[in-house]
């Protein structure tokens, strides 16, 4: 009797020692689900802005490329000017010696525009023959003039052209100059994009290293308690059924006197109660 209370004793003892085991456990399991869930979303947005950074990286690379590619053709229409200046400036240091050899007021273009006005007075327009042989020896001087000079027209002539291909080749070179602003300050904006994209995933790691360690604790504290579960299950289930067969063997005991005081009182005709019939029962069953 003393042995069936002590091992009752010890039976209440497991069984509420995995009743808190058990509790324990699902509570631990719950922060160290917590803490995982913290872990997914900081690797998910460490993963989101990961695959930004690549993006940008790529793109960066290839704004960088056709920058490069951007500041050699502006490198070149800029030597290409500096030669054209300099072609300039030799056409217009001779055309300024001719214009000071020769005392000459006047353009070229003018002169000719001149001799032109008045050959076609000649022309069209009927004057006297002394106005028209005037008109003739000025035409004569004009052209003797234009003669002597005609050598600075050729020189404003290589000054215009030369000054139209310096324009030209430093208009395209500004072009591309703006080409290459434009794409390096998109360069530039992409690389500042990367570098706070970095300073962000430096400070969602620093805030996974306290949730890392409270997982990585919680996560032992849950192995530890399912080791203690599973170590007092097999004793608990041991005594519950200890507890069965002793009940049952109780029961069964109970069974065959109930029967045998039911069979006696059959042989002695006496009458059966209500109890006497359902023992009676349950011993055919």
């Amino acid at each position: 009797m003393n042995d069936q209370a002590e091992l009752k004793k010890e039976y209440e003892s497991k069984r509420k020692e995995v009743q808190h085991l058990r509790q324990q456990l699902n509570s631990i399991h719950q922060e160290k689900e917590n803490y995982y869930h913290q872990l997914r979303t900081s690797r998910d947005k460490l993963r989101s802005k990961l695959q930004r950074i690549e993006l940008l990286k790529k793109e960066r690379n290839e704004l960088t490329t056709v920058v490069k590619q951007l500041k050699g053709e502006r490198n070149k229409f800029n030597e290409e000017a500096k030669e054209r200046r300099k072609i300039l400036q030799s056409v217009d240091k001779k055309k300024d010696v001719l214009t000071e050899e020769m005392e000459v007021q006047e353009s070229p273009g003018r002169l000719k525009s001149q001799i032109a006005k008045l050959e076609e007075k000649i022309e069209t327009e009927v004057i006297p023959f002394e106005k028209e042989k005037a008109l003739r020896k000025q035409i004569k001087e004009l052209k003797a003039e234009f003669k002597k000079i005609e050598g600075l027209d050729l020189a404003w002539k290589e000054h215009n052209t030369a000054a139209a291909n310096f324009s030209e080749k430093r208009r395209v070179a500004q072009e591309f100059h703006q080409q290459v602003q434009v794409k390096a300050d998109v360069s530039q904006s992409k690389h500042e994009e990367i570098s706070k994209l970095y300073d962000e995933i430096k400070a969602i790691r620093s805030e996974q290293k306290p949730a890392f360690e409270k997982y990585k604790e919680f996560k032992k504290k849950y192995e530890e308690t399912k080791k203690a579960l599973e170590e007092t299950l097999p004793r608990l289930t041991e005594l519950s059924k200890s507890f069965q067969e002793n009940e049952e063997r109780s029961y069964q005991s109970i069974l065959r006197e109930k029967t045998a005081e039911v069979q006696e009182k059959i042989k002695k005709r006496q009458k059966l109660s209500t109890r006497d019939i359902l023992a009676f029962q349950a011993t055919k069953e």
